[in-house]
């Protein structure tokens, strides 16, 4: 019996120190205290706010500042040394291709061909008398030939002095409005000067530079609209795409060629040319998506497969104040449009809705 008591008293004590130790309770503090850990480590996750992009056909325009631009301008210049004999035209007269706008006087030109006249003259007449001799027998036939080729080449001086004598008239090479007379009638000249200026009004060039992000997609045969300072507007297509950039402002030039019969569009007039585009696949997202990458390329950094961040190069379709069309999405893709400069790639983020000011911008 006593025994029995000792044993028990034994275990009594043992039970109480080992409730005592603290033991029994260390898993159960150990599991609660994971799961604020847990939690924890879900917070530490960065939030971002997501668009998915939606990518359609876009028909892009592209609104640039230009001039407009004679389609041809040419100086008229005296092609023989004299004076102004005739002066026919003034500025803002309208001529034909042909059309005699000088004569310029030259007396030894004039001379020679009165000379090369007399010349061929005098070849007819001793043809025509040694023919009559040949067929009577009193001349020999074989100089019948020699006297032809002496015709031949008389008129063929004739014909070069005629030549030299029609620079003396000063001709419009093109259809068009004369804008300088620089020259007086009696005022001498010398080959090579000045006489007219004259420009070409139809078809009329409006010319624009392009920054090079904005020529992608432009081609020729695009359509285009213009409208000048003065209010007078027209439609015409593009007709050449410099292949080169200019030095000073590194931008291309683009003609875009107009029908002007009525003579409505001056040169030189500043005017405003919206280019409508051949249709590309785009998605509309706010500007302030885009970033740039480690390397340097523009892009935008989306949510992808695991929450984990990624970076998508994209090119500007069109540009926008607040809204930009990207080429380089797909639709469905969760484009980080809020804390995109504060991720990185392969980061595991928590995406959330953007918010709906973002997302209502134009």
């Amino acid at each position: 019996m006593k025994a029995s008591r000792v044993l028990a008293v034994v275990i009594l004590i043992g039970a109480v120190a080992w409730i005592g130790s603290g033991v029994f309770g260390r898993d159960g503090e150990q599991t609660a205290a994971l799961a604020p850990q847990a939690e924890t480590q879900a917070q530490a996750l960065f939030r971002v706010a997501v668009l998915p992009a939606t990518v359609e056909d876009h028909a892009r325009r592209v609104v640039l500042s230009g001039r407009t631009e004679a389609d041809r301008r040419v100086n008229v210049s005296a092609r023989a040394d004299g004076t102004i004999e005739q002066l026919n035209v003034r500025r803002g007269a309208r001529v034909k291709t042909g059309d005699v706008l000088a004569v310029i006087s030259d007396e030894a030109r004039e001379a020679q061909v009165a000379q090369a006249k007399a010349k061929l003259e005098q070849r007819r007449v001793e043809l025509t008398a040694r023919l009559t001799l040949i067929e009577q027998g009193n001349l020999a036939p074989l100089q019948k030939p020699q006297l032809e080729a002496e015709l031949r080449a008389a008129e063929a001086a004739l014909a070069q002095a005629e030549t030299e004598l029609s620079k003396n008239q000063v001709r419009a090479p093109i259809d068009g409005i004369v804008i300088e007379v620089p020259v007086e009638a009696g005022q001498p000249l010398q080959v090579g000067a000045k006489v007219a200026e004259i420009i070409s009004l139809d078809p009329m060039l409006a010319v624009v530079e392009i920054a090079e992000r904005q020529l992608g997609g432009i081609t020729v045969g695009d359509t285009a609209k213009v409208k000048t300072v003065n209010g007078v507007e027209a439609a015409g297509r593009v007709r050449f795409i410099s292949a080169a950039a200019s030095q000073q402002t590194r931008t291309y030039r683009v003609d875009i060629e107009l029908a002007n019969a009525d003579g409505q569009l001056p040169d030189g007039v500043t005017c405003e040319v919206v280019l409508e585009l051949a249709p590309q696949p785009a998605a509309h997202v706010p500007r302030s998506a885009l970033t740039f990458s480690a390397e340097g390329r523009l892009g935008v950094r989306v949510v992808g497969t695991g929450d984990e961040v990624a970076f998508v190069p994209v090119t500007i379709i069109e540009d926008g104040l607040e809204k930009v069309w990207l080429g380089g999405l797909q639709t469905g893709q969760r484009v980080i449009v809020q804390g995109q400069d504060f991720v990185k790639e392969g980061q595991r983020v928590t995406p959330v809705e953007a918010p709906a000011a973002v997302v209502s911008k134009g």
